[in-house]
């Protein structure tokens, strides 16, 4: 029987991150990270189990050759600290989940050897010793949680040599004992300044040389974050916004500039995309911006946070826009802003009525 390849991604940080930071967006920039590294599969990989903050994938009855290997390894590590830079840079969240996930880091086991197959629920679960030897191949004794292993076993199926260098690996030779039996492999900590992170949009911020059109204030009896995460997580959005019927959006995403979100009003969609503007006043700024509006060529909400005390803020929320014509001016002028007063003062009232729900909810 021709040896398989066992093959596993493991996010290095992920307990401390958990126990140390805001749960639920934790859980979605990991989501986030796993989606990532399962995309960067190149070598048609079978992904045997999502394992919390790790990916286990095979590759039954083959081997990669040495190069592909490689290859592949260099792709999800790119890819990974690819998408935390752009996390960072993208990001309007001050929590500790989001401002503490740049400092997330990968390691990389490979090992070869026998495979047999458990089916469950007609799903086929690789087993056996060489499972069991790949993840102990994760609770090595390497001195850092940014690295590559190949086990022995594998860098003799391929041909790898200990001397093998490049400018982004250089092989050192490593040894543990598991249940007293020695496992000998090769490893190479990773420079992620030798990494060629493919490039991404970096969202500017809207310069608006103008004053708003509208504004609404309104003041919480809740602390800046926490009002600002109300706003942002749209899973409460329909909860509050007057007139939403439902939000469609990326559960396993972390609210940051240039994500996108719908609105659905009505059977329609309104499609809105993350933005910012200049913050000269300390303020935790979230703005959305309408691409697809009807009425307006530029149509821009700004939800302003001013932390008042621990345990009030204020809010202003401003209305940008520009019409697409004289006529639909006339319209937004007789119309639209009637309505837009009555349902944002209603919206406003609902968001306080679920900012106190949920404060109730974590004293409970």
């Amino acid at each position: 029987m021709a040896k398989s390849l066992l093959f596993i991604p493991d996010i290095s940080g992920f307990t401390n991150f958990v126990q140390n930071t805001e749960v639920e967006h934790s859980q979605h920039v990991i989501a986030e990270l796993l989606e990532v590294l399962i995309a960067a599969n190149t070598q048609q990989l079978s992904l045997a189990e999502i394992e919390g903050d790790a990916l286990f994938f095979y590759k039954e009855n083959e081997v990669l050759s040495q190069e592909k290997l490689l290859a592949q390894i260099e792709t999800m590590y790119t890819a990974f600290y690819g998408h935390l830079k752009m996390m960072e840079k993208n990001r309007i969240c001050p929590c500790m989940a989001c401002s503490s996930a740049i400092n997330l880091e990968l390691k990389i086991v490979a090992h070869s050897g026998d495979l047999q197959f458990l089916k469950v629920q007609n799903n086929r679960k690789p087993f056996g010793e060489s499972v069991i030897q790949v993840h102990r191949l994760l609770k090595n004794t390497i001195d850092s949680d940014n690295y590559a292993l190949i086990s022995k076993d594998l860098a003799e199926e391929i041909d790898m040599s200990l001397s093998y260098k490049s400018s982004l690996f250089n092989f050192k030779l490593g040894n543990d004992t598991y249940d007293n039996k020695n496992i000998d492999y090769i490893f190479s900590e990773i420079d992620t300044d030798e990494l060629k992170l493919k490039p991404f949009l970096e969202e500017n911020q809207i310069v608006l040389n103008r004053p708003p059109n509208m504004v609404f204030e309104r003041t919480f009896k809740t602390n800046s974050n926490q009002l600002l995460e109300v706003i942002t997580n749209y899973k409460y959005r329909n909860l509050w916004s007057e007139g939403v019927d439902d939000i469609k959006f990326n559960i396993n995403e972390v609210t940051r500039l240039g994500t996108e979100h719908a609105c659905v009003i009505g059977g329609k969609h309104l499609n809105f995309k993350v933005v910012t503007k200049k913050n000269d006043n300390n303020e935790l700024v979230y703005g959305e911006q309408n691409i697809d509006s009807p009425l307006f060529k530029e149509l821009y909400q700004f939800f302003n946070i001013t932390a008042i005390s621990k345990t009030e803020s204020k809010l202003a929320v401003e209305f940008y826009w520009k019409p697409k014509s004289f006529i639909k001016k006339l319209v937004i002028s007789f119309f639209a802003k009637k309505l837009l007063t009555k349902n944002f003062n209603g919206s406003l009232d609902r968001l306080n009525e679920v900012v106190e729900e949920l404060k109730k909810s974590e004293i409970k």
